[in-house]
């Protein structure tokens, strides 16, 4: 069963349970039948016009008689367990001849005639030291039973063969969406193609199962996109400054082998410019990374005191030769110190590039915090494209830079449920917000 197919075994089970249903109701039948037989013949023994004569009985006792024409059988019996009868006489127990002596209830019971008739005796005291025994033979009653059992037997067949029939059709009406999943999953796996959908009919476990399969589908199809976008980016970036490089290695070589030296300020150029080419390379590398990482596949989320975390920022951009003022009030975060670090980082070096002759303010007051410089400011029309990976404004094209830092700072704030935004800032300047969910005193 195990082994078998999910269709094969949703049907054995439901012919189990129904055969199981059915055996279970032909059995009580039986026996409600059996109950109510037994009964009705009981009744018929206690009938005054049944069996025999009691008091022809009782005025012609013999040990020889004859029984009536439904073939009951009287006895008599006295305090003595002599008995007479009107036919074969009934074999009387010791609860038949405990009836003898006082009035009690009717004993009903099954038993037989001497000659070995299977009998349903009914004992009852009859007069003061006699107790009389009515009895009618069985065999009746044991011939509907039996036949009873014959029809019930065939019915419960029956029963199986239809039930084995409807949990076949049922398994394949509630396995057919199963089946339509199966093929897509199938196809999927054959064909790497994300696009393919699951029709979604109803509200029930298959179809919220399909619906859950379409949005992991979208999901991967979109992922799949971004890949693609990342690596065509970055082939398209990485593409310049490694021309660049063998550009200027190249000159650097041929000079060397033709024996024709570069002037020393020439060459002292080029190695400059080599060693900012790999500066820029390193940078780039770093940034996509960054960028690469998984949505979990990021450091420990831990809770930090923020500020904290923006002052070693500040420090860091300091030693990179950028002014900033800071102006920090305690936030407590649940996140990672090293991205939001990385993220805060590029927001003073962002800012200190597009001012380098201006200071870059820091703020951060009730987890909002806010990076100002006094730079040219943004275009409007450039506001909405910040964040994209590799986009740059027409201004900033001839600054150094990747195109990716801001990308970080936005794939970090996600992470810890965050937002960020950039807007030009009144009296010029842009200023970037970043809002941080958190506490102004520590959980713990």
């Amino acid at each position: 069963m195990r082994k078998g197919s999910l269709r094969s075994r949703l049907t054995l089970l439901v012919t189990l349970a129904v055969a199981v249903a059915i055996a279970a109701c032909a059995t009580l039948s039986w026996f409600i039948v059996q109950n109510q037989l037994v009964r009705q013949l009981d009744q018929t023994i206690m009938d005054p016009e049944g069996p025999g004569d009691k008091k022809y009985l009782t005025d012609h006792c013999t040990p020889q008689g004859t029984a009536d024409k439904f073939g009951g059988i009287v006895t008599l019996m006295d305090a003595n367990g002599t008995t007479c009868s009107l036919g074969s006489p009934i074999v009387a127990t010791d609860e038949d001849k405990a009836a003898v002596g006082h009035p009690c209830p009717p004993i009903y019971r099954d038993g037989v005639a001497k000659d070995g008739t299977p009998m349903r005796v009914v004992t009852t005291n009859f007069a003061p030291g006699l107790a009389v025994l009515e009895a009618r033979p069985l065999f009746h009653l044991q011939y509907t039973l039996r036949n009873t059992a014959l029809a019930l037997a065939a019915v419960a067949a029956l029963g199986v063969l239809g039930a084995g029939w409807a949990g076949l059709a049922i398994s394949r009406t509630a396995l057919r969406p199963v089946g339509h999943l199966t093929e897509a999953v199938e196809h999927i796996a054959r064909t790497e193609d994300l696009n393919t959908r699951i029709p979604v009919r109803g509200n029930d476990e298959i179809a919220r199962l399909s619906a859950s399969f379409n949005a992991m589908t979208t999901a991967l199809t979109g992922s799949r996109e971004r890949q693609q976008q990342l690596v065509a980016d970055a082939g398209h970036e990485l593409r310049t400054p490694l021309t660049t490089l063998r550009t200027n290695i190249d000159l650097l070589l041929r000079s060397e082998q033709t024996g024709r030296s570069l002037d020393p300020g020439a060459k002292e150029r080029l190695l400059v410019n080599v060693k900012a080419q790999f500066a820029e390379l390193s940078t780039l590398v770093g940034d996509l990374l960054q960028l690469a990482r998984g949505d979990t596949d990021h450091e420990p989320h831990i809770e930090l005191e923020f500020s904290n975390v923006v002052r070693a920022a500040a420090e860091r951009a300091r030693l990179r030769g950028a002014a900033v003022a800071t102006d920090l009030a305690p936030w407590y975060v649940v996140g990672g110190p090293a991205s939001l670090e990385r993220a805060v980082l590029n927001l003073i070096d962002n800012a200190a590039k597009f001012s380098p002759d201006g200071e870059v303010q820091v703020t951060l007051r009730q987890g909002e915090l806010t990076v100002r410089d006094h730079g040219p400011g943004i275009p409007e029309e450039d506001l909405p494209h910040v964040f994209e990976r590799f986009w740059r404004s027409p201004a900033a094209r001839g600054l150094p830079g990747s195109g990716l830092g801001l990308s970080i700072v936005a794939q970090a704030v996600a992470e810890v449920g965050g937002k960020v935004r950039l807007e030009n800032a009144p009296g010029g300047g842009a200023i970037a917000i970043l809002e941080l969910p958190g506490n102004l005193t520590p959980h713990s």
